[in-house]
């Protein structure tokens, strides 16, 4: 695939890092031309520094949105045209201070974009991980490898995306549709809060799957039935 980055920050060169591996093309696009060229070089394999608007258009079937909460909804409304009909895939959190959602109440960063870009297809993945988890070859944990929620309404960008989850050495999982990126990103404010403020083993709040609707029977456990009273 031809793939846009815009930003040259952590979560840019985590990501473009691997798709550039697995043979994909990629340009990073940044406002400050000096900061994508040095990313590029950093990248490797191919890598071309452009502009934002370049790099949009550059990217023929996804564009990673690696832009701070703040800024991607402004940038994705400056290139809405060159974004017309691709993946447009946001990885951002909006959590502030005190690890506050700064959308609580309204909409979600990623339904944000869309209304910046109608005509793209927005895409919501690889926000509940810090970029170093991403960069990790691959991120697999006590021999499983990451799973990676993936949110949007279009079935052709999820399948591109799916595919750029598997680049990266993960799996990815169905998060449903575009209205339920604000419950991932609500998810991150939440994991943040327990990982950096609590200390706390985010992991470990949910019980494995075959608990999730309640204890598992004992003759499901493989203990047999047992005899009645």
């Amino acid at each position: 695939m031809r793939i846009g980055v815009l930003g040259t920050g952590n979560m840019a060169d985590a990501l473009a890092t691997h798709w550039v591996r697995a043979g994909h093309q990629v340009a990073i696009g940044g406002r400050d031309m000096h900061k994508a060229e040095r990313l590029a070089r950093r990248i490797g394999g191919g890598a071309q520094p452009a502009g934002l608007r370049a790099a949009a258009e550059f990217g023929q079937e996804v564009v990673l949105a690696a832009l701070p909460f703040g800024a991607g909804a402004d940038v994705a409304r400056e290139l809405h045209a060159a974004l017309e009909g691709k993946a447009l895939l946001d990885c951002s959190n909006p959590v502030g201070p005190g690890f506050r959602l700064l959308t609580e109440g309204g909409r979600s960063a990623a339904r944000r974009l869309a209304s910046a870009a109608p005509g793209a297809h927005v895409v919501k993945a690889f926000n509940l991980c810090h970029e170093d988890v991403w960069r990790m070859r691959p991120p697999v944990f006590g021999g499983r490898p990451l799973a990676v929620p993936v949110c949007g309404d279009d079935e052709t960008a999820l399948a591109r995306v799916r595919e750029l989850v598997r680049d990266v050495g993960c799996e990815p999982v169905a998060g449903g549709g575009l209205e339920r990126a604000g419950l991932l990103e609500a998810t991150a404010a939440l994991f943040i809060a327990l990982w950096v403020g609590e200390g706390a083993d985010a992991q470990a709040i949910a019980p494995p799957l075959a608990y999730a609707a309640g204890p598992v029977p004992r003759e499901s456990a493989g203990q047999g039935p047992q005899p009645s009273a």
